[in-house]
């Protein structure tokens, strides 16, 4: 079932949101060679909880096996979504994504984004670049009259003509009270088909982009999925309430690029 949100609702779920950024930032303070994923993880978490809200992710279950176990998920390189924080140390010319959820004042947020590690091959940027460019082209397409459909070929189209793979079996969501609500919401599509959006549906766009075939495999670990051909895998993420004629984007880069410079994508 999809809820619709009041505009109350949505200034709950923008602080939530908001407060994902500022976490996000505080781990791009550290992203660096040397650095291991776990202790990104150990200064969100402790960043979240400090600011009166829990991380969503811990403990989220998980049909496959054990719920997940950190605050983050920390996917490095060939490694797409639902990486495990742990003992794995960041290289020169590595790429994470960080993916980033809270839960506070009753509403959930959501938002990920992926770095580099000192200075990455160009034709990875490229991937960065061009996924973070189909994230804003999908949040476009997030108004009221459009369809799901819209969303899912505007990313698509944009990622497939730069040569880039689309991940099928993960998707974006509706966001809300829980992390995961209807609808999902794929990274592909057709132009007019799918759920009408409706001004006050709040979902999460993430597109999840590989560098080679769009082909995944899921890890032993039950949680993290990587790419078939082992080639690089980027993920971007905003939640955004869907609007009568533009988007409102309720999480943000803001507070992370503010932090990177010049360095950021």
């Amino acid at each position: 079932m999809i809820f619709l949100k009041t505009e109350d609702e949505i200034e709950l779920l923008r602080e939530s949101n908001l407060l994902v950024g500022r976490t996000l930032a505080e781990v791009a303070k550290l992203v660096k060679p040397g650095v291991t994923t776990g202790e990104l993880d150990k200064v969100a978490e402790e960043f979240i909880r400090d600011h009166g809200a829990v991380p969503t992710f811990k403990g989220f279950p998980n049909q496959y096996g054990d719920p997940f176990p950190a605050s983050l998920c920390t996917s490095v390189n060939e490694q797409v979504v639902h990486g495990i924080p742990g003992d794995i140390v960041l290289k020169e010319g590595d790429i994470v994504s960080v993916d980033c959820g809270t839960y506070m004042n009753g509403f959930c947020g959501d938002s990920a984004y992926t770095f580099c590690v000192g200075e990455v091959d160009e034709e990875v940027r490229k991937l960065l670049k061009v996924t973070k460019e189909a994230l804003y082209i999908g949040i476009e397409n997030a108004v009221q009259g459009k369809r799901l459909g819209d969303i899912g070929y505007s990313i698509q189209e944009h990622c497939e003509s730069n040569s880039f793979g689309v991940v099928r079996e993960f998707v974006g969501h509706g966001i809300g009270k829980e992390m995961h609500e209807d609808p999902q919401v794929p990274n592909y599509g057709k132009r007019g088909y799918g759920t009408m959006l409706k001004k006050g549906l709040c979902i999460a766009i993430e597109p999840m982009i590989t560098q080679g075939s769009r082909q995944i495999v899921m890890e032993r670990d039950g949680w993290t999925v990587r790419t078939k051909d082992r080639k690089y895998a980027a993920h971007f993420e905003h939640t955004v309430a869907v609007g009568a004629g533009k988007a409102d984007i309720l999480s943000s880069f803001e507070f992370i690029e503010e932090v990177l410079g010049d360095k950021a994508i």
